[in-house]
C-alpha cells in the first residue's frame, strides 16, 4: 500500500478525512497519497498559527537562527532521500533533484545568517523646521503576522525553502501551501523543520484540492501576507483576492536571448540551450524565444541545433537532459503551440515527436510574430528563432511581450549590452549568459505580468516586515 502522508499542523502530523493520491508523470506509478483538507481544516491551521506567533516574536535573532540552522543540517542530510522522492514525483533529474535540497539548505542558512544583520535606525528631526530638531525618531522592522507560501511544481522544494525561511526568521508564522505534483515533496521539507524544532503552529502545511481551499486559503482574514510562486492567471486572482494586503508574486514570462553580430555565437548557443532546455523547458527563468541578427542566424541555428541534438531524453532516474512535463495538459498546450508554429510556416529543425506527457526537444527557425510561440509560454521543450534585422527590432519584440521577468544580450560590445539592458522592459538583464535565477542574495523580480514585489533573501525579509517608527522628544 502506498503511504499516506500527513500534514503538520500545531506540531502534530494529521489525516484529513479525504485523500489526493499522487502518481508519478514518468511512470504513472502511484508514490502515496497526501491529505485533502477542508475549510475547517485550514480554520485550525490558521488560528494555531496566530496564537504561536507572539511567542515567536518574542524569540531572539539568534534562538530563530539556530532552528533554521539545524533545519539546514537535516536537508543536507537526507539531501538524496528527498531528491529521490523529488525526482520521482516531478519527473525532474535525479542529480538536479538532490541539489535543489541542498540549494534550498543553503537558502535558508543565508537567511538564518540575514536576519541576524537586520538593523533598525534612529532618526533625528530638525530637517523641515527648528521646532522639530529636539524629535527623535526610533525606527525598526516588525514581523507581518501570518505568511501564506504557495510553491509551485518544478521547485517544490527550493520556491518553498526560499519564501518560509525569510519569513520565519523576521518573526512570522508560516503557512506552506505546496502544490498537488510536488506536496510529498513539500511535507518532506516540512519534516525537517519539525525536526529542527519549530514551536507548534509556528510552521504548518496545507494540502488539498483548489476547487475546496483554493480561493479560501488567500481570501482568509487570518492572512496577512501572501508569497505566491506560479502561473501568471493564477497570480492575477489571488492579487485580486488579496485586497488590501502585501503580496510577493513570482509569475510567468517569455525570456528572450537577443543575438548581436559580434557575440561569441558558440558561448550564445551553450547558454541558450542550457537556459531553454533545462528540465525541459519547465522554469519560468527559461530562455523562450531567440532575437538574432540576420545575419548571424544561419550559423547560430546550426550550432544551437547540433547542441540540442546531444540532449538526452528519457526518465528522471537515468537524470536525462529531456524528461515527460509534468502531466498530459502540459504536453497538451506545448503540443498546440507546435502545431500552430508548423501550420504558419515555421521551420523545424529538429524532429517532432511526442510519446505520451515525453516531448522531444523541439528548435524552430523563422518563427514570426503572427505564431503564439512567439509570445506565450510553453513550459516545455520548444524553443523559437526570431530573426530580426537591428538592436532597435530586437528590442521592440521583447518589450512588446505581455511578460517581463528576465532577458540576456550577447555581444562583445559591453557599452551596448548596457544601453540595451536599460531599454528592456524586465527585471534582470543578463550579459553573455542565459536567464536564471541565481544567484539567491541578488534582487529576483519582474515587470508588467511577471510579478510583483522583489525577492531575493534580504529583500524577502524586508517584504515580509514592516517599518514602525516611535517618536519622542528630547527635554
Amino acid at each position: 500500500m502506498a503511504k499516506q502522508y500527513k500534514n503538520l499542523v500545531n506540531g502534530e502530523w494529521k489525516l484529513s478525512e479525504n485523500e489526493i493520491k499522487i502518481y508519478a508523470p514518468a511512470t504513472g506509478e502511484e508514490l502515496g497519497s497526501v491529505p485533502a483538507m477542508s475549510q475547517e481544516e485550514v480554520d485550525y491551521v490558521y488560528a494555531t498559527a496566530k496564537a504561536a506567533q507572539p511567542a515567536w516574536r518574542a524569540l531572539s535573532y539568534v534562538e530563530r537562527a539556530a532552528i533554521l540552522h539545524k533545519a539546514a543540517d537535516i536537508l543536507d542530510r537526507d539531501a538524496e532521500k528527498i531528491g529521490a522522492v523529488l525526482s520521482k514525483e516531478i519527473a525532474k533529474g535525479y542529480k538536479a533533484s538532490v541539489s535543489e535540497i541542498t540549494r534550498t539548505a543553503s537558502i535558508i542558512r543565508y537567511a538564518a545568517e540575514e536576519g541576524l544583520r537586520m538593523e533598525g535606525e534612529v532618526l533625528e528631526g530638525g530637517s523641515f523646521e527648528a521646532a522639530s530638531k529636539k524629535k527623535i525618531a526610533v525606527v525598526r522592522r516588525e514581523p507581518l503576522g501570518l505568511v501564506l507560501a504557495i510553491s509551485p511544481f518544478n521547485y517544490p522544494v527550493n520556491l518553498a525553502g526560499s519564501k518560509i525561511a525569510p519569513a520565519l526568521i523576521s518573526g512570522n508564522v508560516v503557512a506552506l501551501k505546496p502544490p498537488t505534483q510536488g506536496s510529498i515533496s513539500g511535507l518532506l521539507l516540512a519534516e525537517a523543520f519539525a525536526e529542527a524544532g519549530v514551536p507548534a503552529g509556528v510552521f504548518s502545511t496545507i494540502t488539498g484540492k483548489g476547487s475546496v481551499i483554493g480561493d479560501y486559503i488567500v481570501e482568509h482574514e487570518a492572512v496577512n501576507f501572501i508569497n505566491f510562486t506560479g502561473s501568471t492567471p493564477v497570480g492575477e486572482r489571488i492579487g485580486k483576492l488579496a485586497g488590501m494586503r502585501p503580496i510577493m508574486l513570482e509569475l510567468g514570462g517569455k525570456d528572450s536571448a537577443i543575438v548581436l553580430e559580434d557575440a561569441d555565437l558558440e558561448v550564445a548557443a551553450k547558454n541558450i540551450v542550457d537556459g531553454a532546455f533545462g528540465y525541459s523547458g519547465q522554469r519560468c527563468t527559461a530562455v523562450k524565444r531567440v532575437l538574432v541578427m540576420e545575419n548571424v542566424a544561419d550559423k547560430l541555428v546550426e550550432t544551437i541545433r547540433e547542441k540540442v541534438l546531444k540532449l538526452t531524453i528519457g526518465n528522471p532516474e537515468e537524470d536525462a537532459d529531456i524528461t515527460p512535463l509534468i502531466d498530459t495538459k502540459a504536453a497538451d498546450f506545448v503540443e498546440g503551440l507546435v502545431n500552430d508554429a508548423s501550420d504558419k510556416g515555421a521551420e523545424a529543425v529538429t524532429e517532432i515527436k511526442r510519446d505520451g506527457n515525453l516531448i522531444c526537444p523541439i528548435l524552430f527557425d523563422k518563427v514570426t510574430s503572427d505564431m503564439r510561440l512567439a509570445w506565450e509560454e510553453p513550459f516545455g521543450p520548444v524553443l523559437p528563432i526570431i530573426r530580426v534585422k537591428s538592436v532597435e527590432e530586437a528590442i521592440e519584440l521583447s518589450n512588446k511581450s505581455e511578460y517581463g521577468l528576465q532577458a540576456s544580450v550577447f555581444t562583445n560590445d559591453f557599452p551596448l549590452a548596457f544601453k540595451i539592458a536599460e531599454q528592456l522592459e524586465v527585471g534582470t538583464v543578463h550579459i553573455n549568459n542565459k536567464t536564471q535565477r541565481g544567484t539567491d542574495n541578488f534582487p529576483f523580480l519582474g515587470a508588467k505580468k511577471s510579478g510583483a514585489g522583489t525577492q531575493g533573501v534580504k529583500y524577502s525579509i524586508e517584504a515580509m516586515t514592516s517599518v514602525k517608527s516611535v517618536v519622542f522628544d528630547i527635554k
